[in-house]
């Protein structure tokens, strides 16, 4: 019984190793030219994003400390 369901699995990994390997064919690869610009796009958007959180947090710090200093002494 134990070794039939070893034969079963060992069946269902080969039958998915097979599967896996006919979609990946079937897959349309960005060419090199489409993968630098769009690489370059995300850098681009994510050292937007990074500005603008370090703009807020430095606004926010000091919107913090001048109400310290306000009201603290």
């Amino acid at each position: 019984m134990a070794e039939e369901v070893k034969t079963k699995k060992k069946k269902d990994r080969g039958l998915w190793f097979r599967e896996m390997k006919s979609e990946l064919k079937k897959v349309v690869w960005p060419e090199k030219k489409a993968v630098a610009k769009n690489t370059g796009t995300v850098l681009l958007c994510s050292l937007c994003i990074g500005v603008c959180i370090w703009v807020f947090d430095y606004v926010a710090i000091s919107a913090v400390q001048m109400l310290i200093s306000v009201l603290g002494g």
